[in-house]
């Protein structure tokens, strides 16, 4: 199929209409449940998803500060450059996320990976160890779910293997979250 707005659109409508609802409802019960517990929410990613897992934070920081007047204990492993580069230049970029988990994760925190594939290395390493933790795995994921649908106890699986409609169905889900976190309607 050639690009089109049209076909794009099309596209990003079949996705959406296809998506299992109750996984993106749990989700967002897991986030919120993790929130009123005041429990640490840590996200990770890589390239897109890296960007969707800061923004993640964003919104449910500042949106649960302004609404609820509340601490949102919310931490992208993607923001800190400098430890990013560090875990990567000394250990291996397959252990950027993982080190940083090691200082700080704790029992019941809650991890989301996201990742269109689901087989960044790092992102599997980030999760494993979290699995080892105790703490609970989200996996926000597209394509075919890769190793990462089979690691993380729960999943959000976006059936495409169109990065681009992968991504933008997994900042809606972000969204949906902050609206949830927040108790926003919609008008």
């Amino acid at each position: 199929m050639n690009f089109s707005v049209e076909n794009y659109i099309n596209s990003l409508n079949k996705v959406l209409n296809e998506i299992d609802k109750s996984q993106i409802k749990k989700a967002m019960s897991i986030v919120k449940d993790h929130f009123k517990r005041g429990k640490k929410i840590i996200t990770c990613g890589n390239g897109g998803s890296a960007y969707n897992a800061s923004h993640y934070i964003t919104d449910w920081n500042k949106m649960t500060n302004i609404s609820k007047k509340k601490n949102f204990f919310g931490f992208s492993l993607c923001d800190n450059l400098g430890m990013v580069t560090a875990y990567a230049n000394d250990i291996g970029y397959d252990h950027v996320f993982k080190g940083q988990l090691e200082c700080i994760l704790n029992k019941e925190d809650l991890l989301i990976c996201i990742s269109g594939s689901g087989n960044s290395k790092n992102v599997l390493n980030a999760a494993e160890y979290a699995n080892t933790k105790g703490a609970t795995t989200l996996g926000i994921v597209g394509f075919d779910g890769g190793k990462l649908i089979n690691i993380c106890k729960y999943n959000v699986h976006v059936q495409s293997f169109d990065m681009q409609l992968c991504e933008d169905v997994h900042l809606m889900i972000g969204h949906m979250i902050t609206k949830d976190l927040a108790d926003f309607q919609i008008f």
